[in-house]
């Protein structure tokens, strides 16, 4: 392969892969399958579950399109794939006369076109009856009464998404949506679909994270697992910001089972706290020589101090820290809830760069300068 060939190649799997799992910018951009084909998927607002059942179907379409190209007429859109742009990337390999290219190649273009018309016929399938054969018709229908169809099920849930009370949540790719009587996740294949009063969720897993890439604050997102008692219903995992977990316990009508005994973090204070000690651990350790027995932490008066303030961030002369001459007087919780207490509240994204007084003789510090004592 050539180097404009390889240039081709990789260029197109980076556009494949912003495709498959479009990155924040895509979507700012308005580079997504809800914006460019919006005026044949309508408005999410109006028919919440038609608007899914077309957007997961022209989503498979475009999806398998990729191997291949093929012009998708689409509201004047189209799709574009690898096989035709090697074609322009690479004429002397003949790819635009398929008994002349070589084997390879010739395997290559009928597996992706066997794929892309394997997904017309599935998607065909699924269109047929005003879209009864898709497989979010098919996950309503388990709710409908008996004399009664999805399409009741999905009326419905039309009409609770309209209801400007609901909890919604999450990435495009992966959002939590609760109303009245539904728990949903929308995916980008699948739409997950259960009853309120059935179902049970339970907490499952926790992951810290100290920044989060979009507001750039500390962030811990719980696992949630969604089992109903209904056995055809199939059970789901939902992701959740902390501190949005006391509002879903608001909108939900039963308790959340805590299996894993997670600690929830519910507001951004705690949440830095912790971070706040992780990084004090990964800091130098200060070993106390004196002999003598720590004192109390002055702050809370229950556990022995063990915190002593040492700039070690930078030289001497240079930013804003200070030398901190105080003896171990303060606990690592006392003091990150100090530190947190001189932080502007408006701007959390800057608590981790900041500096604050000692609490004690005034002079300045950064988390950086928090060690441990040993």
């Amino acid at each position: 392969m050539d180097p404009s060939d390889a240039t081709f190649t990789l260029a197109y799997v980076a556009f494949t892969v912003c495709v498959l799992f479009t990155p924040s910018e895509f979507r700012s951009a308005g580079l997504t399958v809800q914006n460019i084909f919006s005026g044949w998927l309508g408005s999410e607002d109006v028919a919440f579950i038609q608007y899914h059942t077309r957007r997961t179907a022209l989503t498979v379409l475009i999806h398998c399109s990729l191997p291949l190209e093929l012009y998708f007429i689409l509201q004047s859109t189209c799709g574009f794939g690898y096989y035709i742009g090697m074609c322009i990337a690479a004429p002397e390999e003949n790819l635009m006369y398929i008994h002349l290219a070589s084997q390879g190649w010739q395997l290559y273009f009928g597996l992706s076109m066997a794929f892309q018309l394997l997904s017309c016929a599935l998607v065909f399938h699924w269109s047929e009856n005003e879209w009864a054969n898709h497989p979010i018709s098919k996950t309503l229908g388990i709710f409908a009464l008996p004399q009664s169809s999805w399409r009741a099920v999905a009326s419905s849930i039309n009409t609770e998404f309209r209801r400007i009370e609901k909890f919604a949540t999450g990435p495009p790719d992966a959002r939590v949506i609760i109303t009245d009587t539904w728990v949903m996740k929308v995916t980008v294949y699948r739409l997950f679909v259960t009853l309120q009063q059935d179902a049970h969720l339970t907490v499952i897993h926790s992951k810290q994270h100290d920044l989060s890439p979009d507001s750039r604050t500390p962030v811990q997102i719980l696992t949630l697992t969604v089992a109903s008692i209904n056995p055809r219903v199939r059970s789901f995992d939902i992701g959740l910001n902390s501190t949005e977990y006391a509002e879903l316990c608001e909108k939900l009508r039963s308790p959340i089972r805590n299996a894993a005994n997670v600690v929830v973090h519910l507001t951004l204070s705690e949440l830095f706290l912790e971070t706040f000690r992780s990084q004090v651990e990964m800091n130098q350790v200060y070993r106390h020589t004196s002999g003598q027995e720590l004192e109390p932490c002055i702050g809370c008066m229950q556990v022995s101090a063990n915190i002593k303030l040492m700039q070690l961030c930078q030289d001497d002369g240079d930013g804003e820290c200070q030398q901190c001459y105080c003896r171990p007087m303060w606990c690592l919780l006392c003091m990150g809830k100090w530190f947190a207490s001189r932080q502007d509240q408006t701007r959390p994204e800057t608590w981790l760069s900041s500096t604050v007084p000692c609490p004690t003789c005034r002079a300045k510090f950064c988390i950086l300068d928090v060690c441990l004592v040993e």
